[in-house]
């Protein structure tokens, strides 16, 4: 990894990430959600051993009370402290964006309004595989809750012996998940969207996963709701001559272990404290438990961005639409204001990216691969919906009823004009 100037470094090298053939994938999802349409059940237990290499046909799909009681004397009363009280933070965070329903009525004696509407069913989908995520049970089950779901339902793909980890067993119990079923990949978005004997049906899907849950999540919009199209993680971190090298390298590492395909990007006018950073990665990564995967993203989608000033490296930072940004600079709050096109920002060099992902009480679920331009973070909003309210009065509609049928006429839609007038036929 060398130090690159902005003029001369190819953006796309960054952004442009491919998992391979992506029709070859794509058809590879779209034959899994159909025999899950068709077979229900029994194709989920097939695919579920052809994967996962686990058979659950004896034990079945569905999490027991006794399994995460066994969960609960699992883990460490330390660990459930902790847990405990990032639900409160991520409680207090999402209740501030609770709306509510409004009705204006007006003095010809109509109403106007809209109804704010929690959905009744959702599936959430916790990633297994390389690493577990209790935190993204917290993150997308909690809005949920405050916006009022009554049932909210879990997918998790199955460990070897047929289990799922005892904490994210516990995460779920405490965020409360009223469902937890032990199936991942293509299949576990299937059955969520499709139903199975065991499984019914949900109305929206949320949640992060490999390239085959996302694609799943993509094939069956239309037939459920989902919340966003989640690729691989990043960071991009906007620095000024007071960052340190090793609390950089560690952030850029942050990321860069989720993933092969992860994106950390270091931005700074300081050719120096690039050169450090490099410098302080290649130290961290010789005794990082995930080494591998992190050098491989590292090496491949890695940048030390070296930008004329900070107003160039903040223009880059809204070009890229990083799904984590972290602005290192001494006055981070004048700043603050031209950030657009982020999926969260911290601010200063006490706001690691982890605090957000477990703890501070912000989601986690974020936009990704420039989708930051146009989606926001999971939120409250994501599990409800809105209904208008039309309350004419015999007053209003008798003053707008000639413009009304004006207008539906001209769109050449008769019977829609005579529905107005015939109400004032004498």
């Amino acid at each position: 990894m060398k130090v690159e100037n902005l003029n001369d470094i190819d953006l796309s090298r960054l952004t442009r990430k491919s998992y391979g053939d992506d029709e070859t994938l794509e058809r590879r999802v779209a034959a899994i959600l159909k025999q899950v349409r068709e077979l229900g059940e029994e194709a989920i237990y097939q695919l579920t051993e052809e994967f996962d290499h686990v058979n659950l046909r004896q034990s079945g799909l569905r999490v027991s009370d006794e399994e995460i009681q066994v969960a609960y004397h699992a883990v460490g009363e330390e660990y459930l402290q902790a847990l405990r009280t990032a639900k409160e933070n991520i409680l207090r965070y999402h209740e501030k964006q609770k709306r509510i329903s409004w009705l204006e009525p007006d003095p010809d004696g109509s109403i106007l309004g809209q109804l704010l509407l929690p959905l009744k069913r959702v599936g959430i989908y916790v990633p297994g595989g390389t690493a577990s995520y209790p935190s993204s049970v917290l993150m997308n089950a909690l809005p949920a809750v405050v916006a009022g779901v009554q049932e909210i339902v879990m997918v998790s793909p199955p460990r070897a012996d047929g289990t799922l980890l005892p904490e994210v067993l516990v995460a779920a119990a405490e965020a409360g998940v009223t469902e937890v079923y032990k199936v991942g990949g293509a299949q576990g978005i299937a059955a969520l969207a499709y139903g199975t004997e065991t499984i019914s049906h949900v109305d929206k899907i949320t949640g992060p996963g490999n390239i085959y849950v996302t694609l799943a999540k993509k094939q069956v919009f239309g037939t459920v709701d989902i919340d966003m199209l989640a690729g691989p993680s990043e960071i991009l971190i906007l620095v000024d001559e007071s960052g340190r090298p090793e609390e950089l390298a560690a952030d850029l590492l942050s990321q860069a272990e989720h993933d092969r395909l992860a994106s950390a990007i270091l931005v700074s006018p300081s050719r120096r404290l690039l050169e450090e950073t490099i410098a302080e990665v290649e130290r961290q990564l010789e005794d990082l438990p995930r080494a591998e995967i992190a050098r491989a993203s590292w090496e491949t989608y890695g940048a030390a961005i070296c930008v004329s000033d900070l107003q160039e490296g903040m223009d880059l930072a809204n070009k890229i639409a990083p799904e984590h940004f972290e602005l290192v600079v001494e006055d981070q709050y004048s700043w603050l204001g031209q950030v657009r096109n982020v999926g969260a920002v911290f601010l200063g060099r006490y706001s690691p990216e982890p605090v957000g992902d477990y703890f501070a009480g912000p989601n986690h679920v974020l936009p990704t691969g420039g989708t930051a331009r146009f989606y926001s973070p999971l939120n409250v909003d994501t599990f409800m919906k809105k209904v208008s309210v039309i309350g004419y009065s015999e007053t209003a509609l008798k003053r707008d009823a000639k413009q009304i049928a004006l207008l539906a006429r001209s769109e050449g839609l008769e019977a829609h004009a005579r529905a107005v007038e015939v109400r004032f036929k004498s």
